[in-house]
């Protein structure tokens, strides 16, 4: 059993993001009202916020659990760690998605856990999901609360009794292997909390997610994460190499091996798998002594297609950059827009000296003028002979493309506000606007394809519901074969917020799969991005991961419906082979009809929920 102190679990507030009393404010960013304004046609200067919802008008119904179920995971935990008060029951319900947070905030909730159980360690967890499956009760794994991507929604018509198990006690750095570099940190380790513990011994994770503050790397693995800084260290699926599994009727254990051939990879199923193959309950991960020297370096690009190729060359050179990140021209405009009152030189070199620069570069003669210019950063981290030879190649190669570099002012900037980006997406629905954010993969080749696509299907998509609307990206993590892009988008919502905001993100993720891209790059599947599954991975691929998940979980007591759906493991039958499309365009034709099928699912829920919340507005 742990003691006092780590029994103490933290959570985020119940109706959004991050903790009580931290929020986004605007009044001391100038530029931050005209931003807003141009882009989506909110007067916060007019506008009136909403108030904070009060705990008081939720509807909560009552548990579905019996007294000897109850009282069977009081006899494994102890009956003070079994929570069916309403607060626990809401803290567990989702993530903290744009669709999780406006379905709490409306009282829109189809059906809440009906348990809340807080094991100690990994024998407990262990008697857990004996527990649940031998009382055929579905449990869902709890880390954080951080997911984006619906891996935590209990599925609507859901009879059986549904148990949230948070693994928030399980939160210790057991060891390190100082030869190795690795080391054993139970799964329900928060982010500052696992660091904190590795730095007092002089080493680092090197894995830092935007979500790093509110999020465990038990979370981490089971969602394919991966950090600002996975350009160097790797994501997590570089860093995970041994974990430990809760499954019914034993403990599976994956040993951390440098490598190993040992048929299919065991270790890569539990990567990603959502809580559909057990409850991960430790990860050996690989970690780093701290680098001598660590620095973010800032560099502008006169547009953002210039930017791309030069992030692709600094990948193929002998640089070891620890970040790769580059803005497009609108998204450097809305980093700019953010930026705090600037007085005496600061103000100087920002309005006078860099623009100044820009013009007799010739930028601001190119389509879209300053408007365009994209903000990069790039981080160096490692021995100072390293970190120098890295920048010094990096340096030419932004020569050589037109840039200029203007210092670490602005990268540390970013470095010390990364994890706060999360709490814009609650400020913008407290004025009725929806923020929300998509991000795939692709190869180098189709990278601006995936761009263009994304930009022009999200525009298609505001015109067709009538609403003006946003979208701007950014290049995060770069491979040897290609990179991550990730896209914000935003709208103030009309009388069917929750059905436009499908309509806008059904478009985005279905230009992804088009143009060559993956459905999500480290958000992970949940149910928000399932619909996409089979044109992404194939119609066998999918065959393939359903047999998994009825193998192993046949009466889906582990996180159902997560991944794949309902759908493929309710109907195992075999299909008939499918015949090969005439032409690409009825193909894609048909392709699109998931995404449909997804949006019109959640209409009826959508359209409640806008009512609910104009009323309130009302």
């Amino acid at each position: 059993m742990t003691d006092a102190a780590n029994k103490q679990v933290k959570h985020m507030k119940w109706w959004g993001w991050g903790n009580e009393g931290t929020a986004f404010h605007w009044q001391d960013k100038p530029g931050f009202a005209p931003f807003v304004l141009k882009a989506v046609g909110l007067d916060l200067h007019t506008a009136t916020p909403a108030q904070a919802p009060t705990f008081e008008s939720m509807t909560i119904p009552k548990p579905v659990a019996t007294a000897a179920f109850l009282k069977t995971l009081g006899g494994i935990v102890g009956a003070d760690d079994v929570r069916t008060d309403d607060m626990e029951r809401v803290v567990h319900v989702y993530g903290k998605s744009f669709r999780d947070i406006a379905r709490i905030r409306a009282n829109q909730v189809s059906r809440y856990p009906d348990v809340v159980v807080y094991p100690d360690d990994e024998a407990e967890v262990q008697h857990l999901v004996d527990a649940a499956v031998a009382a055929n009760a579905v449990l869902i794994p709890f880390g954080g609360g951080s997911n984006i991507a619906g891996s935590l929604e209990p599925q609507a018509g859901e009879k059986r009794t549904i148990v949230s198990l948070d693994l928030g006690r399980l939160n210790q750095v057991l060891d390190i292997d100082e030869d190795a570099g690795t080391a054993r940190i139970q799964a329900g380790a928060l982010g500052p909390d696992l660091e904190a513990q590795l730095q007092k011994k002089g080493w680092t994770i090197g894995h830092f997610p935007d979500s790093f503050n509110h999020s465990t790397i038990g979370g981490w693995v089971a969602t394919r994460s991966s950090g600002a800084q996975s350009d160097r260290f790797g994501d997590i699926s570089q860093i995970a190499r041994g974990m430990r599994v809760a499954r019914p009727g034993g403990t599976l254990v994956i040993r951390s091996l440098p490598s190993t051939s040992t048929g299919p990879s065991v270790r890569e199923m539990i990567l990603g798998s959502e809580g559909r193959l057990g409850v991960i309950t430790e990860v050996t991960a690989q970690v780093r002594r701290n680098a001598e020297v660590r620095e973010v370096q800032a560099y502008f690009f006169p547009n953002f297609s210039t930017g791309l190729k030069a992030m692709q060359e600094i990948n193929e050179s002998d640089a070891h950059p620890s970040i790769t990140r580059i803005s497009d021209g609108r998204e450097s405009g809305f980093s700019l827009a953010t930026s705090k009152s600037r007085t005496g030189v600061s103000k100087f070199m920002a309005e006078t000296v860099l623009p100044g620069l820009m013009k007799n570069k010739g930028w601001e003669k190119q389509p879209g003028g300053l408007e365009n210019i994209a903000l990069s950063f790039i981080g160096f981290e490692g021995t100072k002979s390293g970190t120098k030879y890295s920048k010094s190649i990096v340096d030419r190669i932004v020569k050589k493309h037109g840039g200029m570099g203007v210092g670490t002012g602005p990268g540390t900037l970013y470095d010390q506000k990364k994890f706060d980006t999360p709490y814009l997406r609650d400020f913008l629905l407290d004025f009725g606007a929806v923020g929300d954010v998509s991000e795939t993969a692709a190869p180098w080749s189709k990278l601006q394809a995936v761009y263009d696509g994304a930009m022009k299907a999200a525009d298609e998509a505001y015109a067709s519901v009538g609403i003006k609307g946003w979208i701007m990206a950014h290049m995060s993590h770069s491979y040897h074969s290609g990179a991550c892009l990730y896209f914000t988008f935003a709208f103030v919502g009309g009388k069917d917020m929750l059905g436009e905001y499908d309509v806008v993100k059904a478009a985005i993720q279905q230009s992804f799969i088009d143009n060559g891209g993956t459905l999500s790059h480290h958000h992970g599947v949940g149910v928000e991005h399932s619909p996409w599954m089979e044109q992404d991975i194939s119609t066998q691929g999918v065959a393939v991961m359903s047999g998994l998940f009825r193998a192993t979980d046949p009466a889906n007591n582990l996180n159902p419906g997560k991944i794949l759906g309902a759908a493929p493991e309710k109907s195992p039958a075999k299909k008939a082979p499918a015949k090969a499309p005439a032409a690409k365009a009825p193909a894609r034709a048909a392709a699109k009809k998931p995404a449909a099928t997804a949006a019109a699912a959640r209409t009826t829920t959508a359209k409640t929920t806008a009512a609910k919340s104009a009323a309130k507005k009302d």
